[in-house]
Formats: C-alpha cells, sequence, structure tokens
C-alpha cells in the first residue's frame, strides 16, 4: 500500500503537521503534539523541526 504523509485538512491546530502524522500511523494526534512538545522544551529541535515539515509536507488532497 503506496500511503503518503500529508498535513492534515481536518485535525489541525496549527499547520496540520502533527495531525498529519497521527493520521499517517494511525496514531492518536495528542500523543504526537505532547511528542513536539516534548522535543521542544529538551532543547528546541521540536520547533526546527516542525518548521521544516512544514515546508516540506504538503496539505492533504
Amino acid at each position: 500500500m503506496d500511503k503518503r504523509l500529508y498535513r492534515s485538512r481536518n485535525d489541525r491546530k496549527l499547520a496540520g503537521i502533527c495531525g498529519g502524522i497521527a493520521e499517517h500511523f494511525g496514531w492518536d494526534p495528542t500523543l504526537v503534539r505532547l511528542g513536539w512538545i516534548l522535543l521542544t522544551l529538551m532543547g528546541g529541535s521540536g520547533v526546527l523541526i516542525y518548521l521544516i515539515l512544514w515546508m516540506v509536507m504538503p496539505e492533504a488532497p
């Protein structure tokens, strides 16, 4: 099965990155958001990763 990673149109708080990752892997979006917050608080890499994904990930069709 060829499933692509897209930003979510339905489950978005800012750009739909966490919602899109959660939809792709079948995870709870809240857990993905908590992981992003932990990455951000533990050195700030979460912000950089989020911005890169925002530019790279296409929005869901």
